[in-house]
């Protein structure tokens, strides 16, 4: 059972039960409160950093490896964190989305909150650890990207998602932040084109969150939270997504012209079939029901998770593109 749910666990957010539960192992239990399998977008963008400083570059290993660990703590950090925060604050009470779509540890009565801060105060230990050791060999300037991160591990589910900043706040931490800080920290270099390529990987990520946005705006405005596609409502939120995920192929047009990606940008294209499907999904309300086929475990969330599901695909490419960058670079020496 346990090893059934570890695997679940780097998938999606599964549901888990009391009796479950208490037959799980630690690091599974972790794995399912810090909802992990969404902190592939902090290990994605942590491996463009480092494939990107690889191409024009010498690279640090031992400090690219360390950086890939603590950008994924830190995104499981405020995932840990998130779901106290809004549990203590009643925005997780009665049903509320959250608990709909994956297991609530404090909702579901598995963890008290004591055992959930405990989960989060070890979590985010190691992260910061990591990122104290980074600076020790790196030097003084990761300092600020750390304090920059913490601000919104701390501060994104209060009251920045309150104030209609929590989509702006992704875009800034999964591109020009996670992306430019794991190329300096792996090369000791600051490079302008990828926070900047880090900035087009980062739509992706932040489709997702404007998708979940907006499957729950009506429970959100409701309890006060005034999300950017409450503010816009479904429309134009919508609109909003499609606009965010076309715009990332005139971005990559712009790298491309601007030299700082080779020919090997067109893999992009690949992801160009899942991304007219999920136009389509953004073309229409969410389904009052459960569609036919659609995977249970992630209902009610609609928008999100087909705007996941285009991100995994879109990411897979955007590596691939790396790699080849890099090996025509190799090439080219």
């Amino acid at each position: 059972m346990s090893q059934a749910i570890w695997i679940q666990a780097l998938r999606t957010v599964p549901q888990v039960d009391k009796t479950c539960w208490d037959g799980l192992n630690i690091l599974t239990k972790w794995l399912v409160a810090s909802r992990f399998s969404v902190t592939i977008m902090s290990f994605t963008s942590a491996i463009i950093g480092i494939l990107l400083a690889l191409s024009t570059a010498t690279v640090d290993f031992g400090l690219a490896v360390l950086c890939i660990i603590g950008l994924v703590l830190a995104h499981a950090t405020n995932n840990l964190l998130n779901d106290y925060t809004d549990s203590a604050r009643g925005v997780d009470k009665g049903n509320y989305f959250r608990t709909q779509y994956g297991t609530h540890v404090l909702e579901s009565g598995l963890l008290t909150k004591k055992q959930l801060m405990g989960y989060i105060s070890v979590t985010g230990a190691l992260a910061l650890a990591c990122g104290f050791v980074i600076i020790y060999l790196r030097g003084i300037d990761v300092l600020w990207l750390l304090l920059a991160g913490a601000f919104f591990v701390l501060f994104y589910t209060w009251p920045l998602k309150k104030l209609a900043l929590g989509e702006l706040s992704v875009l800034i931490v999964w591109g020009p932040l996670m992306v430019g800080g794991s190329y300096y920290v792996s090369s000791g270099q600051w490079s302008v084109a990828a926070m900047l390529i880090g900035t087009l990987y980062a739509l992706a990520p932040t489709a997702v969150i404007f998708g979940k946005h907006i499957d729950k705006m009506g429970m959100d405005k409701s309890k006060g939270i005034y999300s950017l596609p409450v503010l816009l409502g479904s429309t134009y939120a919508r609109k909003a997504v499609q606009f965010m995920l076309l715009s990332q192929y005139f971005l990559a047009a712009y790298i491309y012209w601007s030299g700082y990606i080779g020919i090997s940008i067109l893999v992009l294209l690949l992801a160009v079939p899942t991304l007219i499907h999920t136009f389509k999904v953004f073309n229409h309300e969410r389904p009052t029901s459960m569609p036919d086929g659609f995977r249970k475990e992630v209902w009610p969330l609609w928008f999100a998770p087909n705007a996941f599901q285009y991100t995994r695909k879109f990411s897979l490419f955007f590596l691939v593109m790396l790699i080849l960058e890099n090996i025509i670079a190799g090439f080219n020496l």
